[in-house]
């Protein structure tokens, strides 16, 4: 069983990027907990109090604990202060993986928080510091996809998981209703979702999916893992 860190900039920045991949690990037995770098206002359409009640209505339907900090949402960035906070939850936590956003997006909080999440991966193992907590380092670090760009990615690995979990993926994207009424484009956010997830789960030959990328080489010792 592994302790899990999934880092986003905004409340429900983990939903759409990984909910499916978060109720499948915690499905294998692992620790999931969602740790938000701002409170994601302000916006349009939002208030912090809807806000923090939307976050953990989503969190209970993916039966998460969730942590969010008070880092400025729009103007995030990769300052000292931003990798010590995120640090210190690291090294209290002491995650064996963690999950960030890919670093390529139009969003530059999105951008800043990957590079955040990698600045504190470092900076959570540092000695002779007045950092809370004792040092750890997380053994990997993995990046998930909920950018502002339409990107065709070629994934390091694409993490599958059922159709009941998707759905219960989309119930917890949902619960931001301040965030998501019907898209331009005609398709509300449930449907875009389910069609994700299912063209990412047939490369796969699973139901559904979710793409991930890693900076580092996977290393295999069996062949049990891979489908």
């Amino acid at each position: 069983m592994a302790e899990i860190l999934v880092i986003g900039a905004h409340p429900d920045d983990a939903e759409i990027g990984m909910g499916g991949t978060i109720l499948a690990l915690q499905r294998a037995g692992h620790r999931v907990a969602i740790l938000d770098l701002t409170d994601g206002e302000p916006t349009p359409r939002g208030t912090p109090e809807l806000r923090r009640r939307e976050s953990r209505e989503a969190a209970a339907v993916l039966g998460v604990e969730r942590v969010t900090l008070d880092l400025p949402n729009r103007y995030l960035q990769d300052t000292i202060e931003a990798r010590r906070r995120v640090a210190e939850v690291i090294r209290l936590r002491r995650p064996e993986l963690v999950f960030a956003p890919y670093w390529q997006d139009a969003h530059p909080d999105h951008v800043a928080a990957s590079a955040i999440a990698d600045a504190a991966r470092f900076y959570a193992k540092l000695t002779k510091t007045d950092l809370a907590g004792e040092p750890f380092y997380p053994r990997r670090v993995y990046y998930y996809f909920c950018t502002h760009l339409r990107l065709l990615v070629a994934p390091s690995f694409v993490y599958a998981f059922t159709e009941e979990e998707l759905e219960r993926k989309v119930q917890a994207v949902e619960r931001y209703r301040s965030q998501f009424a019907e898209r331009p484009d005609g398709l509300r956010i449930g449907e875009a979702i389910r069609i994700a997830a299912r063209w990412w789960g047939a490369q796969v030959r699973r139901p559904c999916g979710e793409p991930f990328l890693s900076r580092e080489p996977l290393g295999l010792e069996g062949l049990e893992g891979v489908i």
